[in-house]
């Protein structure tokens, strides 16, 4: 699928998707949210960032993560292939400075950008759907040594390992679009980040929620940059 077909479909899942609250349970305006379900799981203090960091967002959907990153004081750039999610970041989050917003297929920003960030990370976003032997290797050089990865999804299904087809509607008259992602089990994951010039890896899955009909948690994968820190 070309990337004008795969923007073309993440355009529609954008127009279906529930917009988020206004606020959390906590009443705060933005928040960090690395799981599937709300006011859940562990916020921003994964990315080990202070105000005047620069961080960038894999596939930032409608910025609601990254908006929450440039309010506390960071530098936030979020990238993602849908101009329908940038257009919704862009109109939601207009009055949060610090935060910037790139169509772009990622690994080809990476490519592209001379920036070097405190952190990177990807949240259900586009890091799951590129092979990591690409982004692994594309996210080292774009993050400075001791910065961190750090990414989110679902765990993968027992046998179900490495490439990957996933499914996005297109609407009733269309067949769904097909595209590819990349599931390991935390061991993998961990291996090769170790094998791209990251340390301390770690691959947890975090249970749901208690009590609701939903059971799968969130794979929550994060390392550290290789080399001295700055």
């Amino acid at each position: 699928m070309s990337d004008t077909e795969s923007a073309a479909a993440w355009d529609v899942y954008a127009r279906a998707e529930k917009p988020r609250r206004q606020a959390n349970k906590w009443g705060e305006r933005t928040w960090f949210n690395w799981t599937q379900y709300a006011d859940h799981g562990p916020g921003a203090e994964v990315l080990a960032l202070g105000p005047g960091d620069s961080v960038l967002d894999l596939g930032c959907g409608a910025g609601g993560n990254a908006a929450h990153l440039a309010a506390l004081g960071m530098k936030a750039v979020g990238v993602d292939l849908s101009q329908e999610q940038l257009r919704k970041a862009r109109e939601r989050w207009a009055d949060v400075p610090g935060a910037e917003w790139h169509r772009a297929d990622a690994l080809a920003y990476l490519a592209e950008t001379p920036a070097v960030f405190d952190a990177v990370y990807s949240v259900f976003g586009a890091a799951w759907f590129c092979a990591p032997a690409s982004l692994l290797p594309a996210v080292h050089a774009r993050i400075r040594p001791g910065g961190v990865l750090a990414m989110s999804q679902r765990p993968p299904r027992e046998g179900c390992y490495g490439r990957q087809a996933a499914y996005i509607p297109r609407g009733a008259d269309e067949d769904p679009a097909i595209v590819t992602r990349w599931d390991h089990e935390p061991e993998a994951w961990c291996s090769l980040l170790r094998d791209h010039g990251f340390r301390e890896a770690t691959a947890t899955v975090l249970d749901a929620p208690r009590g609701g009909k939903r059971t799968v948690g969130t794979l929550l994968i994060r390392a550290i940059r290789g080399g001295s820190p700055r």
